[in-house]
């Protein structure tokens, strides 16, 4: 198990858009990462949020799980690009305010250009909220990435 860093310190996100609280624990191949579903917040409504802001719960997650391990190497979090999920699926519609979910997510793939693929699970409790292999690419160089218009 490797050293648990602070969510601000590993993933990219500021402000409202940091959704996860804490990394749990870490390690070559996984991570497992938490959350308290907020009251107020950008995607709050009704007492909960979507089911579907549960990808972006999971690709955070990731964020933070490449952010661990550009720490470990003494280098700031990069930025990377969520590409897609296959068979999300939730046993909710909407995950209610209060409730405390656990982000598990496993590396299935990581190529040497930055294309990986995650086995992505949300619980709460000792319950499976969802899950989905989730898609993500992580170039070497986002922001020449970005200007080079291949994005």
């Amino acid at each position: 198990m490797a050293e648990c860093y602070a969510i601000e310190d590993v993933v990219p996100h500021r402000d409202g858009m940091c959704l996860l609280d804490r990394v749990l624990r870490w390690d070559d191949e996984a991570i497992q990462a938490e959350l308290v579903v907020p009251y107020e917040g950008l995607f709050v409504e009704d007492g909960g949020v979507p089911a579907w802001v549960g990808i972006e719960y999971m690709a955070q997650a990731i964020a933070a799980w490449a952010g661990c391990r550009a720490r470990r190497a003494g280098r700031p979090p990069n930025i990377g690009f969520l590409l897609g999920s296959r068979r999300y699926t939730s046993t909710r519609d909407v995950f209610p305010s209060g409730t405390r979910l656990r982000i598990d997510a496993r590396c299935e793939l990581l190529a040497d250009n930055g294309l990986g693929m995650f086995a992505c699970t949300l619980q709460a409790g000792d319950e499976q909220w969802a899950a989905a292999n989730v898609s993500v690419f992580e170039p070497a160089d986002a922001m020449a990435y970005l200007e080079s218009g291949e994005a």
